[in-house]
């Protein structure tokens, strides 16, 4: 499983580098292409439509010389048949009539020059420039086309480079699922779990007709209720193998306690286990812990972990380093007044100081070592080996104090928590819950699934694009968020998969960013 992750990772990686980030860069220069395109588009139609309120211009002024001619032509005429009006005002209705003829004259000629500029103009704009603009913006469109077919030819090389190996993968899943023995595993829990105790024997006669002091069989289960006086007897080779989860009661007025109820008492106790899942949870801690390194985990999920181990390591670091500071300060302090206190007292201290400074140091060039490796195999990852179950490398492993009772998160991780108690009892009375499942969560919001999601592996659960479900649990920095239908159906969604709104009152909710 963590290689058939890892390919997928070398094929989201690979998309990265070389399709998402070189179409990025070829978007934006698609962009400015096509804004200076669409600029040379905006100017050309400005000028035409110059061209056109200068020709406008001209027809107007043209047209008004020509009446302005017409009027003045018209006024000499009239001037010219009137007997009483002097040679002097007739020649100069003339000369008037023959300005405005000229200035028609000249307006016609500028309408007429104008006019053949603005069709010359106008055919360069519908036959030249504006053609060569759209055949540009074509050309750029169909690079494009062509550049977004040679990324999926890139995806499809990316994926078809790693099929043999997720086949592989594919394949050992299979046999790996084929193999799984249901009565070898159920035989391994009970070998882990299992208490050693013996049922008990018989319990003996006890003839109250006879005045003699009655004893209690080391088999039975029950006290002697004698006079008030007598105390439980056990045998030397019963003393250290009582029955489980009977104490030894040094009260000497201990009443006895019917069979019956201890047999009830018997079928009823049971260890702290919340459910079924817990139990299997803490099998899987008890014959297989994580490894120091994180080699159980993916490749991208491990470096993350080892990062977090590593600014761990430095804090604390730091804190002995502060620490060492303060001491030495304080000595420097004792040594200028010896009144004050013993410099060599603190010596001790310091040097224990240096020593968990040089282990802490240790730890860090180990945990960076690790860390450098995974980010070396991360940009080019090919086949990992596989890692063997943690299952198999400690099937010889003794007794079970406790179980996991943390929650175990869909990456695999988990944390093991020991109860140093050696009796645990808790009161029920029916045996079915034995496998009750625990206290459910608080909602602490809701969220809103943006991606329909198949939930086919253990604690996830199927969501459908737009529905609508409670939260119940943040995203831990896995990538999962814990959710609710109802009260039968919660699990785990990819926190990518869904939109969360959390509720700012809720106990444990923190700002959803």
């Amino acid at each position: 499983m963590n290689d058939y992750a890892g390919q997928h990772e070398v094929i989201s990686e690979n998309m990265t580098s070389l399709i998402t980030a070189e179409l990025t860069r070829y978007v934006q220069e698609l962009k400015q292409e096509r804004k200076s395109h669409f600029h040379d588009g905006r100017k050309a139609q400005q000028h035409i439509e110059t061209c056109w309120k200068q020709l406008e211009a001209s027809k107007r002024r043209f047209e008004r010389d020509c009446k302005e001619a017409d009027r003045a032509q018209q006024y000499f005429e009239k001037m010219d048949a009137d007997i009483n009006v002097t040679k002097a005002d007739v020649e100069k209705a003339r000369q008037q009539a023959q300005l405005r003829h000229q200035m028609a004259e000249d307006s016609k000629a500028e309408y007429s020059s104008t006019l053949q500029k603005f069709n010359s103009e106008q055919h360069e704009h519908y036959y030249t420039h504006i053609p060569n603009i759209f055949q540009k913006i074509q050309e750029m469109e169909e690079r494009r086309i062509v550049r977004i077919g040679e990324s999926m030819k890139t995806f499809a090389e990316v994926d078809r480079q790693v099929i043999p190996i997720i086949g592989k993968c594919l394949d050992e899943i299979t046999k790996a699922a084929e193999s799984v023995d249901h009565k070898n595993d159920s035989q391994m829990v009970i070998e882990a779990f299992k208490s050693g105790f013996e049922p008990p024997g018989d319990v003996d006669f006890e003839d109250f007709t006879q005045p003699m002091k009655r004893t209690v069989s080391e088999s039975s289960l029950s006290n002697s209720r004698g006079d008030g006086k007598s105390e439980p007897k056990f045998g030397s080779k019963s003393k250290g193998k009582l029955w489980p989860f009977i104490k030894k009661n040094k009260s000497p007025k201990q009443q006895k306690e019917p069979l019956s109820h201890r047999f009830n008492e018997f079928m009823t106790s049971k260890p702290k286990i919340h459910c079924f899942r817990s139990l299997k949870r803490g099998l899987s801690l008890k014959l297989g812990a994580g490894p120091e390194d994180f080699s159980n985990l993916p490749p991208e999920q491990r470096r993350k972990k080892l990062q977090q181990k590593v600014d761990e390591l430095n804090r604390d670091i730091q804190k002995e380093m502060d620490s060492r500071d303060a001491l030495t300060k304080m000595k420097d302090v004792y040594i200028k007044n010896p009144q004050m206190g013993d410099a060599a007292s603190v010596d001790h201290r310091l040097a224990e100081l240096g020593q968990n400074i040089e282990k802490l140091r240790l730890e860090v060039q180990k945990f960076e070592g690790w860390l450098a490796e995974v980010e070396g195999r991360l940009p080019a990852r090919s086949e990992q080996p596989r890692r063997q179950s943690g299952v198999y490398e400690a099937q010889n492993a003794s007794g079970v104090n406790s179980c996991a009772q943390d929650r175990e998160s869909p990456d695999g991780s988990y944390t093991e928590e020991q109860s140093q108690e050696t009796e645990m009892k808790v009161p029920a009375t029916d045996f079915d819950d034995e496998f009750d499942d625990e206290e459910p969560l608080p909602t602490i919001g809701t969220c809103k699934a943006l991606y329909t999601f198949e939930g086919q592996n253990e604690g996830t659960i199927s969501v459908a694009e737009g529905e609508m479900l409670y939260v119940i649990e943040e995203d831990k920095g896995d990538g999962w968020t814990r959710i609710r239908r109802n009260e039968d159906e919660e699990g785990y969604v990819p926190t990518s998969y869904v939109e969360v709104y959390l509720d700012k009152n809720a106990k444990g909710a923190m700002t959803y960013i």
